[in-house]
């Protein structure tokens, strides 16, 4: 199978720069269509073996720290971004009464900025509908 070709060739290059191909870190994802996926894998198991180990297809993978899906959106990123920002910000209450307000501000902006803005040029093209998710809380967490 060439996939199976593929994943020993980039194990040969990582083995080469003296690296190492974690199976238990490697995640895949099968990107495309809901209809072309679920063709691919009705046709048979692209289930690549790495070593000795199978590695076994995901529903969300972890590049970079942004979350994909198999359709490539990145509507679960983008509720994660906002869900890991109101997290921050309910620590953030804990320590609000021994800071004055100008050093409240700034470590809201510096966390939520952080936060928001890594990545976000995959955002630029996304509908409205995901990107208002980072705008409003009601919209990504519904129990705030």
């Amino acid at each position: 199978m060439r996939l199976d070709q593929c994943v020993t060739a980039i194990g040969h290059w990582m083995s080469a720069n003296r690296l190492k191909l974690n199976a238990e870190k490697t995640e895949l994802l099968w990107a495309g269509t809901r209809h072309n996926v679920a063709s691919l894998l009705r046709s048979h198991d692209p289930t690549p073996i790495l070593g000795t180990d199978a590695v076994k297809a995901t529903d969300v993978v972890r590049v970079l720290g942004i979350l994909f899906t198999p359709e490539l959106a990145l509507d679960r990123h983008v509720t994660t971004v906002s869900a890991k920002c109101f997290f921050q910000l309910r620590q953030l209450r804990r320590v609000k009464r021994s800071l004055d307000r100008e050093s409240t501000a700034t470590l809201v902006h510096a966390f939520m900025t952080s936060r928001i803005d890594y990545g976000n040029a995959l955002l630029a093209k996304a509908p409205r509908t995901i990107t208002d998710k980072l705008q409003s809380p009601e919209q990504c967490c519904p129990t705030h």
